[in-house]
């Protein structure tokens, strides 16, 4: 019963944030943003896509493993952090608007992208907290390789902004 739980959280919380970038992507647009990189976006999509089936198909009747879901917990509200600290600026897509200043406060004056690790945590961690390790190596190297060819497209990006 638990898993079924943590399975309606996972895909709400997906659903919710996909609105939250969409809206966002609307309003960065709107003030001239331009996306950068967008042939990896569907691959993005892919993996996190088949990542929740696979955890809904495999996890939906498995014990949950309370450790790990303490972990993932500390993992959401690290997400929120990220979230809250880029505000309007937070979108699932490489998006750039000309002479922007980076965001360097919240998480980022630690790392340079708190959300990524996050993200990578998370696709570990989540089929970890249903007892699936075999899961957690699959798409978590399948999310480490996709991270870095996002990270590789979003630093070319972001490079005029830094100087």
């Amino acid at each position: 019963m638990a898993s079924s739980y943590l399975l309606a959280f996972i895909i709400v919380q997906r659903l919710v944030e996909l609105w939250i970038a969409r809206d966002n992507e609307r309003t960065l647009k709107a003030a001239g943003a331009v996306e950068v990189g967008a042939a990896h976006y569907p691959v993005i999509v892919a993996l996190h896509a088949g990542w929740v089936v696979w955890l809904c198909y495999a996890g939906w009747d498995r014990p949950i493993s309370l450790p790990w879901l303490a972990v993932f917990g500390v993992l959401q509200l690290l997400r929120l952090w990220v979230l809250a600290t880029l505000g309007p600026r937070w979108t699932t897509r490489v998006l750039v608007i000309s002479g922007e200043t980076l965001v360097k406060r919240g998480p980022y004056r630690f790392i340079s992208h708190p959300n990524y690790a996050v993200v990578a945590a998370e696709m570990f961690v989540g089929p970890m907290a249903f007892g699936l390790w075999r899961a957690a190596i699959v798409f978590g190297l399948l999310n480490l390789a996709m991270l870095a060819w996002r990270i590789t497209v979003e630093e070319r990006a972001l490079k005029p902004l830094r100087t």
